[in-house]
Protein backbone atom coordinates (compact mmCIF):
# COMPACT_ATOMS: atom_id res chain seq x y z
CA UNK A 1 0.00 0.00 0.00
CA UNK A 2 1.38 3.43 -0.94
CA UNK A 3 1.79 6.25 1.55
CA UNK A 4 -0.97 8.18 -0.25
CA UNK A 5 -3.32 5.22 0.18
CA UNK A 6 -2.40 5.00 3.87
CA UNK A 7 -3.17 8.73 4.23
CA UNK A 8 -6.60 8.12 2.69
CA UNK A 9 -7.13 5.20 5.06
CA UNK A 10 -6.28 7.30 8.14
CA UNK A 11 -8.51 10.16 7.00
CA UNK A 12 -11.53 7.88 6.56
CA UNK A 13 -12.42 8.66 10.18
CA UNK A 14 -13.41 12.17 8.99
CA UNK A 15 -15.89 10.63 6.53
CA UNK A 16 -14.76 12.76 3.58
CA UNK A 17 -17.19 13.42 0.78
CA UNK A 18 -14.20 14.15 -1.41
CA UNK A 19 -10.52 13.42 -0.87
CA UNK A 20 -7.51 13.98 -3.12
CA UNK A 21 -3.97 13.14 -2.04
CA UNK A 22 -1.16 14.26 -4.33
CA UNK A 23 2.35 12.93 -3.72
CA UNK A 24 4.82 15.71 -4.53
CA UNK A 25 7.83 13.92 -3.04
CA UNK A 26 9.70 13.69 -6.35
CA UNK A 27 9.76 17.48 -6.55
CA UNK A 28 11.64 17.59 -3.25
CA UNK A 29 14.34 15.00 -3.90
CA UNK A 30 17.47 15.84 -1.96
CA UNK A 31 15.57 17.85 0.64
CA UNK A 32 16.44 16.91 4.25
CA UNK A 33 13.02 15.43 4.96
CA UNK A 34 13.05 13.44 1.75
CA UNK A 35 16.47 12.00 2.56
CA UNK A 36 15.08 10.76 5.87
CA UNK A 37 12.20 9.01 4.12
CA UNK A 38 9.36 11.47 4.71
CA UNK A 39 7.26 12.46 1.72
CA UNK A 40 5.70 15.75 0.63
CA UNK A 41 1.95 15.64 0.06
CA UNK A 42 -0.84 18.00 -0.99
CA UNK A 43 -4.29 17.27 0.42
CA UNK A 44 -7.75 18.46 -0.65
CA UNK A 45 -10.51 17.20 1.61
CA UNK A 46 -14.22 18.00 1.88
CA UNK A 47 -16.06 16.75 4.95
CA UNK A 48 -19.15 17.58 7.00
CA UNK A 49 -16.88 17.17 10.03
CA UNK A 50 -15.46 20.61 9.17
CA UNK A 51 -18.82 22.43 9.32
CA UNK A 52 -18.64 25.43 11.64
CA UNK A 53 -14.94 24.90 12.39
CA UNK A 54 -12.18 27.39 11.63
CA UNK A 55 -9.23 26.41 9.45
CA UNK A 56 -6.93 25.82 12.43
CA UNK A 57 -9.36 23.31 13.97
CA UNK A 58 -9.75 21.51 10.64
CA UNK A 59 -5.99 21.18 10.27
CA UNK A 60 -5.73 19.90 13.83
CA UNK A 61 -8.34 17.22 13.06
CA UNK A 62 -6.33 16.13 10.03
CA UNK A 63 -3.02 16.09 11.89
CA UNK A 64 -4.61 14.08 14.71
CA UNK A 65 -5.88 11.51 12.20
CA UNK A 66 -2.44 11.29 10.57
CA UNK A 67 -0.43 11.35 13.81
CA UNK A 68 1.01 7.84 13.39
CA UNK A 69 2.44 8.86 10.00
CA UNK A 70 3.76 12.33 10.80
CA UNK A 71 7.53 12.88 10.79
CA UNK A 72 8.06 9.32 9.53
CA UNK A 73 6.18 8.82 6.29
CA UNK A 74 4.98 12.43 5.98
CA UNK A 75 7.52 15.24 6.14
CA UNK A 76 5.36 18.01 4.67
CA UNK A 77 1.63 18.35 4.16
CA UNK A 78 -0.18 21.17 2.34
CA UNK A 79 -3.85 21.15 3.35
CA UNK A 80 -7.01 22.56 1.81
CA UNK A 81 -9.96 21.50 3.98
CA UNK A 82 -13.54 22.52 3.24
CA UNK A 83 -17.04 21.90 4.53
CA UNK A 84 -19.41 20.78 1.74
CA UNK A 85 -21.26 24.10 1.61
CA UNK A 86 -17.99 25.94 0.90
CA UNK A 87 -17.40 24.19 -2.41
Amino acid sequence: MSVAQRIEQHLACLQPESLEVLDESAQHAGHAGAREGGGHFRLLIVSKAFCGKPSQARHRMIYDALAPMMKKEIHALAIKAYAPEEI
